[in-house]
């Protein structure tokens, strides 16, 4: 029997895969991205799925294997483990060196570079909340540890970050709600060394969307289902091998597994006003073949749409962190009449506010994350969370903007960049879970 790790004791583990890559010595932390992308369709919706793997079918032998809820401690503390700042500190300078340094030929590209997610997969990115007995690298949940990783991803670029955090959060569809037979047959990919592009999808182009109130619908045929409509904001659909699907069926909204490669399946490049190295598309399905994701409960997709607004807390997070970064420099180096212009009163404050604003969306999203990870109620947090991603990520966006001034509207600056990422946060659904 394989030894049990720490709850949150992925670091170690990380560090070894990271150690023992033969791409890390190629491709190197310190050393920037390759330039090369891969270009997903650019007019039309096409037929998805022609390069894409089969996946070769497994029947189940028993109950599926599921993380476990961490042990609470009792003790109210923020501090991170050793083994979480191990990580963090790895995916921190892998942001810095790799994600930053390609931030803007990716969003010219409208697409992550392959050899940057080739990076992540070094990481273990999709194995966090695997179980160990299905190849992952730990027993028990670990929803903080997520939220760190995508807050540090995205401190380097958020396009890129949601990339890169895509396949991992089809492992963890499949990990938390997928049958033993779905595990079976599709969890290995994840765990292997070559991790297929894969996507979680729920938003619909449809105004004030509500992913309650879904248009795409699933029809039962025979032992299976089919599904029809229109998906948007799927992340890298040209290249995505598997997808998870939220759809209607009679009247709940549950969620469903369709490969690339079947009928009916189709994308079409989206490009949007942020996140564009994201490479979002649409999907369109037209009686595309479907499974149900496990048992397909109500209480399942609610819990699906909560962390992936968790998810998408803890990425404002690190893209504030940015512009707070950013501009508090700026404004010390930029000098008007004859001085900095932090030393105009009204400039200080609304970096001060920035910082502010900050800090509280962080201690709400971490509540809400402590909350997950141990299976306690956690709707009200995350909630919170999302309402204040939201609206103070908008406002940090914004105010970073104005505090550039002139400097804030040009492409010579990433504020402008990151400005239209942080809109994101209040408008997607789906793509990322925690």
């Amino acid at each position: 029997m394989a030894s049990r790790k720490d709850p949150m004791g992925i670091g170690l583990a990380v560090l070894n895969r990271i150690a023992s890559s033969p791409t890390i010595d190629k491709l190197g932390l310190r050393k920037q991205a390759e330039k090369t992308v891969y270009h997903g369709t650019r007019a039309g919706f096409q037929a998805a799925g022609a390069g894409a793997r089969a996946f070769k079918k497994v029947k189940g032998s028993g109950k599926p294997a599921r993380p476990s809820a961490s042990s609470d401690s009792g003790v109210f503390d923020l501090t991170p483990t050793e083994d979480q700042e191990m990580i963090v500190s790895v995916v921190s300078e892998f942001a810095a060196d790799v994600l930053r340094a390609g931030a803007e030929e990716a969003e010219k590209n409208d697409d992550t570079p392959d050899s940057v997610l080739d990076q992540t997969s070094e990481f273990g990115l999709s194995l966090l909340n695997v179980p160990e007995k299905l190849g992952g690298l730990s027993e028990e949940r670990s929803v903080t540890t997520g939220v760190l990783v995508a807050e540090a991803l995205s401190n380097g670029d958020m396009g890129q970050a949601v990339a890169c955090m895509a396949p991992a959060a089809v492992a963890t569809a499949i990990s938390l709600w997928g049958s033993d037979e779905q595990q079976q047959t599709y969890l290995p990919a994840f765990t292997g060394d070559d991790v297929p592009a894969a996507a979680f999808v729920v938003a619909e182009p449809a105004p004030l969307f509500d992913p309650f109130v879904l248009s795409t619908k699933a029809t039962k045929r025979g032992e299976g289902y089919v599904l029809d409509g229109l998906k948007s904001g799927v992340v890298r659909g040209a290249a995505a091998e598997l997808f998870v699907v939220a759809a209607d069926l009679d009247g709940q909204s549950a969620l469903f597994l369709v490969e690339a490669k079947s009928e009916g399946v189709s994308v079409a490049a989206d490009p949007s006003m942020g996140l564009r190295a994201a490479g979002l598309s649409r999907l369109k399905l037209e009686s595309t073949p479907a499974q149900l994701l496990g048992e397909g409960t109500l209480d399942d997709y609610r819990e699906a749409i909560r962390l992936s607004r968790l998810a998408w807390s803890a990425l404002a997070l690190g893209t504030a962190k940015s512009v707070l970064d950013y501009t508090k420099d700026y404004v010390v180096t930029r000098e008007a009449f004859g001085e900095p212009i932090a030393y105009r009163q009204s400039v200080a404050f609304m970096v001060a506010n920035i910082a502010i604003e900050l800090e509280g969306m962080r201690l709400v999203t971490l509540k809400a994350a402590s909350r997950a990870e141990q299976g306690s109620d956690h709707a009200r947090e995350v909630a919170l969370a999302r309402k204040l991603a939201a609206e103070y990520g908008m406002k940090i966006g914004t105010d970073g903007v104005q505090l550039l001034g002139g400097h804030g509207f040009v492409k010579e600056h990433p504020v402008e960049r990151w400005y239209r990422d942080l809109r994101a946060v209040a408008v997607m659904e789906g793509a990322v879970l925690v």
